[in-house]
């Protein structure tokens, strides 16, 4: 269990309703596939040993005997796998029946996990059939053993760090207090929902709300699956629904109707503990103070029945914990993570991120301006992307508040690396936008500062670069105080994550509207402008820029006036690092579970040499540049990754970077 996956699989057997002999070997055979293909967990449907619609049939002792042989040849085929097997049983104990999930593991049962909550309304009659099972586990007979038997038991599996398992069954999920709320209370992180839900016309939207947000409020993986095609169709139908949430989202699906007639159905893929127990860490208000006292262990108790499994304990909020043995092992991964996961791939929802992302930049930039009573705003303008970026937002801004856009000072800087093309493209754009375009050529006062500093002009080194950044922003800064106006920065996410600045040169400004925007979006913003602008000039300008190689232009072009410094060749692409930064700061993986998932992610484009090597770069140069950050000007949070030291990221500029390279180092 590497990096903290556990395959988990929700299986829908072809069964024949109230044939509990011939549902068990269905059931056996799914679960080996589910076994021969790693999965650590496997969930069956609500009651699909002796089918969900049995009715009355529920009552005869036949049916009842069938079942328990059927679960037991279940329970002997576990034999031997230490997978965890949540399989649909009505359980007899003590004149009544229950609704139960057997779980099985190594040819034993451990446990029977009760439906608290009974439905008896439309088209559901459990309660002629089957009593609400305890909240409180207790122990039980059954067939000559004690068992435990309550809703509040979790499942505590050591082959993975905090991994607590809960499970409810069907109509537990849908009452307002809902079981896997105290389950997650508890400390439960993967919650099994074993359900037979009829389809009706809307239902499945519904559903689909419902665990999604059941998913983000407990921060857990959350597994839907529910009965299938063999269940009695006498007044409804059931479809074989499955879903697996993580944190909310929707990570694998079966939909409804979606195999053939008379086919069982399997589905597997990886939860990713790891990560939702970093996320309740980094989530203070997940647990208060009350309910974390509910949740110490301190007050933990042996069971005392003699006939109790050594490992169970039961915490001070009532919950027995059954410590389960699974053999780590390397779970190969069959998920997929966008390689892109700044930038939504469908359009649609691409184009409506862009524009809710422009609002929230013009609006903050507006809100500055007026805050301040400001009229004007400087930004030095390149032709580049970044600065284009910040053009736009700034005429959108200046429309929201009705200044005019000629109050919109565009300085074009050229000097030793200033292309044709990029130069012409600033010109071109200024003029769009109905800008005040001002050229203020450095090449005589960058000279002059060579001169002041004893910097040899043919030796082109750091100062050489830097020297021409920090001009620049000088300018800026001047032409602001001469017209009472603000400088807006250019600056983006990605590049502040890399420390790609100049620090005190085009690290600061006194606004950065693109400090939340890393590149790989940049761009799509700048397209998204491209493909809606009424001026054909203007919208030919910026798919340019798009095609434009990012760069600083501080070294000297070509001899035939092309870019000669391309960013990208220097630090590495932006698309590996924009995932490499929404990974390690979002998620909280180490560089090893990112190096891997990288691997799958970008296996059509880059070299496992290539991945490696610009994470190395990412891991050393976040670190190192954390000092660029602690000192950064004010900016919109856009996203949910951002790194401004008055918000999300409070991080010390002196930190080691060893243990994250070591980290990574063993992966080479």
């Amino acid at each position: 269990m590497k990096h903290g996956f556990i395959k988990t699989a929700a299986a829908v057997p072809q069964i024949r309703t109230a044939d509990p002999l011939y549902n068990a070997e269905q059931i056996i055979e799914l679960m080996k596939k589910a076994m021969e293909q790693g999965a650590g967990i496997i969930a069956f449907p609500e009651l699909c040993i002796t089918g969900y619609t049995c009715g009355d049939l529920f009552l005869q002792d036949r049916l009842l005997d069938e079942a328990r042989e059927a679960l037991d040849r279940i329970r002997k085929a576990t034999k031997r796998s230490d997978a965890l097997v949540l399989v649909g049983f009505p359980l007899e104990w003590e004149g009544k029946l229950y609704n139960t999930a057997a779980v099985l593991q190594n040819g034993e049962l451990l446990c029977f996990i009760p439906k608290r909550f009974v439905p008896n309304y439309a088209e559901f009659y459990e309660l002629r059939q089957f009593t609400p099972g305890p909240a409180d586990a207790e122990l039980i007979s059954y067939e000559g053993r004690e068992i435990p038997f309550g809703s509040r038991i979790i499942l505590d599996v050591d082959a993975i760090r905090d991994l607590e398992i809960a499970a409810e069954i069907c109509e537990d999920a849908w009452v307002m207090n809902a079981p896997d709320i105290e389950h997650a209370m508890a400390g439960a992180n993967l919650i099994i929902n074993l359900s037979a839900s009829n389809e009706t016309v809307g239902k499945d939207d519904y559903r689909r709300s419902l665990f999604s947000s059941v998913s983000a409020r407990t921060i857990s993986a959350y597994v839907y699956v529910s009965a299938g095609d063999g269940e009695s169709t006498q007044d409804i139908v059931f479809g074989g629904r499955i879903l697996m949430y993580e944190n909310g989202s929707l990570i694998a699906q079966r939909k409804a109707f979606d195999n053939a007639y008379g086919e069982e159905k399997l589905l597997i893929t990886e939860f990713d503990i790891s990560r939702l127990n970093y996320e309740r860490r980094r989530t203070t208000t997940y647990f208060s103070e009350q309910e974390a006292a509910k949740k110490r262990r301190s007050s933990l108790q042996k069971l005392t029945d003699s006939a109790s499994d050594p490992g169970a304990t039961i915490t001070s909020d009532g919950y027995l914990h059954l410590e389960v043995h699974m053999a780590r092992r390397e779970t190969t991964l069959t998920r997929r993570y966008d390689p892109h996961p700044f930038v939504p791939s469908d359009k649609t929802r691409r184009d409506q991120r862009c524009e809710e992302i422009l609002n929230i930049q013009a609006r903050g930039l507006a809100k500055r301006l007026a805050h301040i009573g400001c009229r004007y705003a400087v930004i030095g303008v390149s032709g580049g992307l970044d600065s284009t970026l910040a053009m736009l937002v700034t005429a959108r801004a200046f429309d929201l508040i009705g200044i005019p856009r000629e109050n919109l000072i565009a300085v074009t800087m050229p000097c030793f690396g200033t292309t044709d093309r990029t130069k012409n493209n600033a010109l071109t754009l200024s003029k769009a936008l109905g800008a005040d375009l001002r050229e203020v050529p450095i090449t005589a006062a960058v000279m002059q500062h060579f001169a002041d500093i004893g910097q040899d002009p043919d030796v082109h080194d750091v100062t050489y670069e830097n020297s021409q950044a920090r001009e620049r922003t000088q300018i800026l800064m001047d032409i602001a105080n001469k017209i009472n106006g603000i400088v807006v920065g250019t600056g983006d996410l990605s590049e502040l994550a890399l420390g790609w600045a100049t620090y005190n040169g085009d690290h600061m400004s006194m606004y950065g509207v693109n400090a939340g925007i890393p590149k790989t979006l940049v761009s799509h913003l700048v397209r998204f402008f491209a493909e809606t602008a009424e001026d054909e000039q203007l919208s030919a300008c910026l798919f340019d820029v798009l095609d434009t190689p990012v760069s600083p232009e501080l070294l000297p072009p070509t001899g035939d006036g092309q870019i000669s410094q391309k960013t990208e060749d220097l630090v590495g692409p932006y698309e590996l690092h924009d995932f490499f930064l929404y990974y390690f700061l979002r998620c909280g993986f180490t560089p090893s579970k990112v190096y891997r998932i990288a691997l799958l992610s970008f296996a059509e484009s880059y070299d496992p040499a290539t991945i490696h090597k610009w994470l190395m770069t990412f891991c050393r140069r976040f670190f190192t540049q954390q000092f660029k950050r602690s000192c950064l000007p004010d900016g919109p949070k856009v996203g949910s990754v951002a790194v401004s030291p008055r918000g999300d990221l409070r991080m010390p500029s002196d930190a080691s970077y060893a243990a994250w390279i070591r980290d990574l180092t063993d992966e080479a």
